[in-house]
């Protein structure tokens, strides 16, 4: 019995490593984030027990995973991203230590550089930015806006799409210029990818359709995103 974090990608399931994808290939019980790809949770087998996690609290999930996992069965649970990457797969794994699973950790191509990445924006380039700082934004009240617009190169953050408006303040307010480029990149790697470009001071209006999930990128990178996106080949026929 083991019980496997494994990382599904940023969204487009041909991003989930061959190792995952054999793991859900051949699991016994298959334990799946919201944002995980449809067609992912479908690559597990016919018989496999497949559970949700949308209702269940963090607690739950930790105990769900022990319960499985001392049945004798080869768990996956699926994450989207990297389990470790703002995925609680630090907190699972802890919980199988605890409680003597086995357990082993699958790393994913994280959304920290692959979002960016499909949007034509690199989070580090030469001469525009050689650091990257990443945040979880779910709460501006416990951000360090000072340290943030301090701090050189590229800022990622996560899951702070609803704060946005708050966030650019914030940022402007401690030092951030505001005609800083920023993005917001939703359903990032996927056919219904959305990329929003403007000024820190502008973002939050110019994404005020956007909806979750989004990455957002603020730095001198983000100017590079309109000369890097992908493009047909050179000479390529219009579909």
């Amino acid at each position: 019995m083991t019980v496997y974090l494994v990382g599904a990608g940023p969204g487009d399931p041909g991003l989930i490593t061959v190792r995952g994808l054999e793991l859900v290939r051949s699991c016994d019980a298959l334990v799946y984030d919201r944002l995980v790809s449809p067609e992912l949770v479908a690559e597990s087998p016919p018989d496999a027990i497949r559970i949700g996690r949308e209702r269940l609290g963090q607690a739950e999930i930790n105990e769900l995973l022990v319960r499985l996992g001392r049945r004798g069965l080869e768990v996956v649970r699926l994450k989207g991203g990297d389990p470790f990457v703002f995925g609680r797969g630090g907190e699972e794994a802890l919980a199988m230590a605890a409680a003597g699973v086995p357990f082993e950790i699958v790393p994913g191509v994280s959304s920290l550089s692959a979002v960016p990445a499909s949007a034509g924006i690199p989070i580090t380039h030469r001469g525009f930015s050689s650091q990257v700082t990443v945040v979880s934004g779910h709460d501006e009240l416990e951000l360090d806006f000072a340290a943030l617009a301090r701090a050189p190169g590229t800022l990622v953050l996560f899951m702070g799409l609803a704060s946005l408006a708050g966030i650019a303040d914030g940022l402007i307010h401690a030092g951030r210029p505001a005609a800083t480029p920023a993005a917001v990149i939703a359903s990032g790697t996927t056919a219904d990818q959305r990329i929003v470009v403007a000024r820190l001071a502008d973002i939050a209006a110019a994404a005020g359709s956007i909806d979750p999930p989004a990455l957002i990128v603020v730095g001198d990178v983000v100017a590079l995103a309109g000369r890097l996106a992908a493009h047909e080949p050179v000479g390529a026929a219009a579909a």
